[in-house]
């Protein structure tokens, strides 16, 4: 099989790190699926025209991720249309932010069922496929705050550092069956949300980063395509820093 035909299927892929990777994933020559919640619906078309615009073919698939039966309802349907997955990348997140004080056991929830649950859900899904195939390319999207910590964010760091748990375990189930399985740990990236901050804190923020700037969501994604391609064989239970130099460990 060459590269050109492998099909990557990027969970949370129609928001600003998401749309980044599928963009460079399209231009290496797979096949991209972008998953979205059923709720974005409008969005998804709206993005998909966007890519198509930009001459990139790039399907966009429902699916609510914190469910393991709709994610593998998802799964089966991407092999049915497009072939097996060979490159999953769990991107899907939200943030609930509180200080522990005020964080009640919805918003806790909330946040480990779409951070963290689905990355078992999806990944689950495609996992026995990529067994049988000899191949297979996962590369979990965390945050530097799953690494260091974050005030207000006691849900979101705990789903962030779980993901790379899960990683390191399940590089050790992959590694002589051909799959490799990374984190990729972004610091602060210049996307809708980061723009918004309000500019002295965002300038705060800057300040705080050896490097003085944001990250461009095509950094992250260049780090995922490496991890992603055939030519990455050797990498397995990483955890890709891109951060700036943020924190160091």
């Amino acid at each position: 099989m060459t590269q050109q035909a492998r099909v990557a299927l990027i969970t949370g892929g129609i928001g600003g790190i998401g749309t980044a990777m599928c963009q460079r994933l399209a231009t290496d020559g797979y096949r991209v699926v972008a998953n979205h919640h059923p709720a974005e619906q409008e969005a998804a078309d709206a993005w998909r025209a966007e890519r198509a615009a930009e001459g990139l073919e790039i399907d966009t698939m429902p699916a609510d991720v914190s469910s393991f039966d709709d994610s593998a309802r998802m799964v089966a349907d991407i092999n049915e249309r497009y072939g097996a997955v060979d490159v999953l990348i769990n991107c899907a997140g939200i943030t609930r932010d509180k200080t522990f004080k005020r964080m009640e056991q919805k918003h806790w929830e909330a946040v480990i069922n779409v951070n963290l649950n689905s990355v078992f859900n999806v990944t689950r899904a495609v996992w026995d496929g990529m067994l049988e195939r000899g191949f297979g390319r996962v590369i979990n999207i965390s945050s530097v705050n799953g690494q260091r910590g974050q005030f207000g964010q006691a849900n979101y760091a705990t789903a962030k550092a779980g993901m790379h748990g899960f990683t390191m375990s399940l590089a050790q189930e992959g590694a002589a069956k051909g799959i490799t399985v990374n984190t990729v740990s972004p610091g602060y990236v210049e996307t809708a949300m980061t723009l918004a901050i309000r500019e002295d804190v965002r300038e705060a923020i800057i300040a705080g980063i050896p490097m003085r700037r944001m990250g461009a969501p095509a950094e992250i994604a260049s780090a995922v395509a490496f991890l992603a391609s055939d030519a990455n064989a050797y990498v397995t239970g990483a955890n890709i820093p891109v951060n700036g130099g943020l924190f160091m460990h």
